[in-house]
């Protein structure tokens, strides 16, 4: 049998639960051996993929998505990843109740990019039309969950390091995760 092969997407989030990915350390090594990660930001693509970038996401047994839908792109990202991704992981808190990214939903759009664009700004003040440059925001910040069938939930603003194995380590062993509270945690 070859190696897993294992993905990882970063939408409306703060990069921390990659950060804690990192933080398997020595781990890594051993996870090097039985996988083999063919997408993610921590390896090989830059902070903001353009949304054609994942036309060419790669089939794989496992997918981690990190953060909260936020806007049209995360919408159709989330849409190929899940398609071409047999288990897909909503990977911490923002993935699978929209957390902090989702305080935007106090706020009408309209409001949220004056404010940035316009009342704030000291040059060039205006929203831009690029979708490029901001693609268009959803009226609401919402979890994966709401776009994409999720198949495990892995909790923690973000996970620890030792959830995040632990999770990994069974689906490599073909077990189903408990979800405990030593295994798991929220915030």
């Amino acid at each position: 049998m070859g190696k897993v092969r294992i993905g990882t997407v970063w939408l409306g989030g703060c990069s921390g639960c990659h950060m804690s990915f990192l933080d398997l350390d020595e781990r890594l090594i051993e996870l090097s051996q039985v996988a083999e990660f063919m997408s993610s930001p921590i390896t090989d693509w830059k902070l903001h993929t353009p949304i054609k970038e994942y036309q060419d996401y790669p089939e794989v047994d496992i997918t981690l998505v990190e953060g909260a839908v936020v806007n049209t792109d995360n919408v159709e990202v989330l849409k190929i990843v899940r398609e071409r991704s047999k288990i897909l992981i909503a990977f911490g808190d923002c993935a699978i109740t929209g957390n902090v990214p989702a305080y935007r939903n106090l706020f009408k759009v309209e409001d949220v990019l004056n404010s940035v664009y316009i009342e704030k700004a000291t040059h060039n003040q205006h929203v831009p039309s690029d979708r490029v440059v901001v693609p268009r925001l959803l009226g609401k910040v919402v979890p994966i969950s709401h776009v994409v069938k999720v198949d495990y939930f892995l909790t923690g603003c973000p996970p620890s390091a030792d959830s995040i194995w632990y999770t990994i380590k069974c689906l490599l062993e073909n077990k189903q995760p408990e979800f405990s509270r030593e295994n798991y945690r929220y915030g």
